[in-house]
């Protein structure tokens, strides 16, 4: 790649960008994404980076020259949104019913007396009224044990591939693979249910730039705080490349379940990232330690969403994108955006002091501001509750996946 004019990106070495003059003029990167042996090129002309360049070393399959159609098991292709933008689409249904053939398959092949059946209807992800941490059903033989890990590992990267709906229960489930039990993979197969039924998900990369209200998140003064000498000065990567192109507007909705495990009685967080107004970054896990509060555990949850945020402001820098402005994050603690936003607040519990300085820092530098947001309008919920089917856990799918309980098509194919 270096021949060809290609430097390796160092914030993720797969990734080889070179700088380019649009016909108007725009100046740009062109992009080249490498995994094994597949090859994606974000460029004006990339059909020509693939024959005139690549494939000067490499012999390339004709047939898969072209606009992306399969991208690491994921559909892809390019849509109109109802606003009139063009978005590309990347949607894991295919994956999504192979690995649940092979479910079914799997299940046929039992010998008498069957043990394990798939559910014929399925809401939700797991059964509501379900915990996996109380479950004292009869542990899984070797072989069994073996074969729940193996679905772990499908459910992972079926979570990977834009099912932002089953993070939270895939993780939940992922807790037990060292131990389960005949009750935890029946769950498992309940998964697979609800997969089967609603198979027909997309996520769609919308660029349209979200409707941001400035007045909640206003630059307060840091002056007379711990943070004044450092005020609005983000430490910047010392290598960076030059910026080129459109930036992007970061944004994040955060939450925690307060001693939502009933045995050990920790916290779970979850956030979802967007960039404009695509889902890029979904992330739910039982927090380390035992918090006594929810304003501890919904602490924790801000520190770990601010310390993504960090590393993805890092990382677009590095690729040459332009990153202007602080991230936008929204949360539903009241107490936390107060101790976070407001200079001359102090924290009375000194066992959040480590998350309390880290997120008021960021706030301080603008890397981020912090914001409220009714717990009904944020998707986090999502991804720290189980919550049953209805209008709720409904609402909050449609808004990150498209097509999965809607009856009419929103968009038209390109």
């Amino acid at each position: 790649m270096s021949h060809l004019g290609f430097d390796s990106c160092p914030a993720d070495p797969d990734v080889w960008m070179r700088p380019s003059i649009k016909a108007d003029g725009t100046t740009y990167y062109t992009y080249v994404l490498l995994y094994t042996d597949d090859a994606l090129v974000v460029s004006e002309h990339p059909e020509k980076v693939l024959r005139e360049g690549i494939g000067r070393y490499f012999r390339l399959k004709e047939k898969s020259i072209g606009p992306p159609d399969i991208y690491l098991g994921g559909k892809v292709r390019k849509v109109l949104l109802e606003n009139g933008v063009e978005a590309w689409a990347f949607g894991s249904s295919q994956y999504v019913q192979a690995a649940v053939k092979n479910v079914e398959a799997y299940l046929e092949k039992q010998q008498e007396p069957f043990r394990y059946t798939m559910p014929n209807k399925a809401e939700t992800p797991l059964r509501t009224t379900y915990r996996a941490e109380l479950d004292v059903s009869p542990e899984l033989g070797s072989h069994e044990s073996a074969y729940y890990q193996s679905l772990i590992g499908v459910l992972q990267w079926i979570v990977e591939l834009g099912r932002v709906d089953i993070c939270l229960e895939v993780s939940i489930m992922s807790s037990h693979l060292a131990l389960p039990r005949e009750g935890q993979l029946e769950q498992l197969f309940h998964v697979f249910a609800y997969l089967k039924k609603y198979h027909n998900a997309e996520l769609v990369y919308d660029p349209t730039s979200p409707d941001i209200d400035e007045s909640k998140f206003q630059e307060m003064d840091w002056a007379s705080s711990e943070f004044g000498h450092i005020q609005g000065k983000e430490i910047l990567p010392g290598n960076m490349p030059e910026p080129r192109g459109q930036g992007f507007v970061i944004n994040a909705k955060v939450d925690a379940d307060h001693a939502s495990n009933t045995v050990t009685r920790r916290s779970r967080t979850g956030f979802i990232v967007y960039l404009n107004s695509a889902p890029v970054y979904w992330f739910s896990k039982k927090q380390n330690s035992v918090e006594s509060s929810s304003f501890g555990s919904e602490f924790c949850a801000m520190k770990l969403c601010c310390e993504y945020l960090r590393g993805l402001r890092y990382k677009l820098r590095m690729m040459g994108i332009p990153v202007d402005g602080p991230a936008y994050i929204y949360g539903d603690n009241q107490s936390v955006l107060a101790n976070t936003t407001i200079p001359d607040s102090t924290l009375k519990k000194k066992l959040q002091s480590i998350a309390y300085h880290f997120v008021r820092e960021g706030v301080a530098r603008s890397e981020w501001r912090t914001s409220y947001i009714n717990t009904h309008e944020n998707e986090a919920d999502l991804l720290t509750k189980q919550l049953p089917n209805g209008e709720k856990r409904q609402g909050f799918v449609r808004r990150i996946l498209h097509h999965i309980f809607a009856t009419t098509v929103r968009f038209q194919r390109r």
